[in-house]
Formats: structure tokens, C-alpha cells, sequence
């Protein structure tokens, strides 16, 4: 196996590992030790990929970044011409987070929490996605009000503190992303200026 082989398989693997730790153990005992112990690495080997736990950490918010790019891509291609395709993407991805495993949500939040300086750029991507989502709207603050709604609900599922069940949560983000429930509640733009 060349080199480079061998060094994407130690970073994977690392990467399983801190997941796995971070659900089982919770993130306060998240470090290279374990993660080598974990992972049948060296620590030595471990260290070439990651120098320290946040490079860990950044590493697997990245992952989680790339993960949600690559859904949303294959949202916008399957769910074809909306009138709000990035308000519908978004909230398509709320919707993902609470499909993904529990442990690997949660444990990214837990290690985040640890780490909030790593929170930075996810702020700065849904910054982003907010300013995109107030331009290609009709009445801006509804649509972010829908985005809102649905980070909400995605974040009480994934820290299980929701009272709603799996078939409640299904109709209400079918309900947030059909664009026709909320055409009564759109403000006259005009009227606000």
C-alpha cells in the first residue's frame, strides 16, 4: 500500500475512533491516547495526521461540513426548480441531522461545546446560507423565521429534549418545506418599506 493510501486509512481510522469515544465516553475524554488506543495507531502515527485534539475536532466538523455539501447537492438535483431552493436545502439538512446517527450528532455537539472557538466557521457557512436565504426570498424574515424553525427542531431532537415523535416531525418539515403553507402569512414587501 503506498503512502498516501496508508495515511487516508490512518486518518480515517483516527476519525471513527474520536467519534466512537466522544459517544461512548463522552468528549471530556477525548484525547490522543484514547484516540490511539482506539484506533490501533501509534501515537506517534496518530500525531502525524493530528498534532493535538482540536486538529481532531476540526478535522471532524470538516467531515460533517463536506457530508451536508454533498446532501445538499443531491437535495437541489432531486428536488429539482423551488421557488426557495436554498431556504428548501436548508431546511431539507435540518432535517438529515436528526436522520443521522444520535451518537455522531450528539457527539459533535458535545465536542464542539468543549472547542466553541471551532464554531466559528459554522457560523460564518450559516451566516452565508441566512444572507442567501433573505435574498432569493419574497418576505425575508418569514423564510428565515422557516429556517429557524427548523434548525430548532433538528437541534431538540439531536440534545433529545423534544416531545415530538418521528411521524410529528415528518409533517412538520414537509409543512416548512412546502412553500404553499406559508403563502397567507407572506407580508406585502412593499408595505414594510
Amino acid at each position: 500500500m503506498d503512502n498516501p493510501s496508508r495515511s487516508e486509512r490512518s486518518r480515517k481510522a483516527a476519525l471513527t475512533a474520536a467519534l466512537t469515544i466522544i459517544a461512548r465516553d463522552g468528549p471530556g475524554r477525548l484525547t490522543l491516547d484514547a484516540i490511539a488506543r482506539e484506533s490501533g495507531l501509534s501515537k506517534g502515527g496518530l500525531m502525524h495526521q493530528f498534532p493535538n485534539k482540536e486538529a481532531v475536532l476540526k478535522a471532524l466538523l470538516e467531515q460533517q461540513f463536506a457530508h451536508f455539501d454533498e446532501f445538499a447537492g443531491k437535495f437541489r438535483a432531486e428536488a429539482g426548480r423551488a421557488d426557495q431552493p436554498e431556504l428548501a436545502t436548508q431546511i431539507a439538512i435540518s432535517r438529515e441531522l436528526i436522520a443521522q446517527q444520535y451518537s455522531v450528532a450528539q457527539a459533535m455537539l458535545g465536542a464542539l461545546a468543549q472547542e466553541p472557538g471551532l464554531l466559528a466557521d459554522a457560523r460564518a457557512k450559516d451566516a452565508e446560507r441566512v444572507a442567501e436565504i433573505r435574498d432569493e426570498a419574497d418576505d425575508a424574515d418569514l423564510a428565515v423565521l422557516r429556517w429557524a424553525a427548523a434548525r430548532g427542531l433538528a437541534l431538540m431532537t439531536m440534545l433529545r429534549v423534544s416531545p415530538l415523535e418521528q411521524p410529528e416531525l415528518d409533517r412538520l418539515f414537509a409543512r416548512l418545506l412546502d412553500d404553499r403553507q406559508w403563502t397567507g402569512f407572506e407580508q406585502d414587501v412593499a408595505a414594510r418599506r
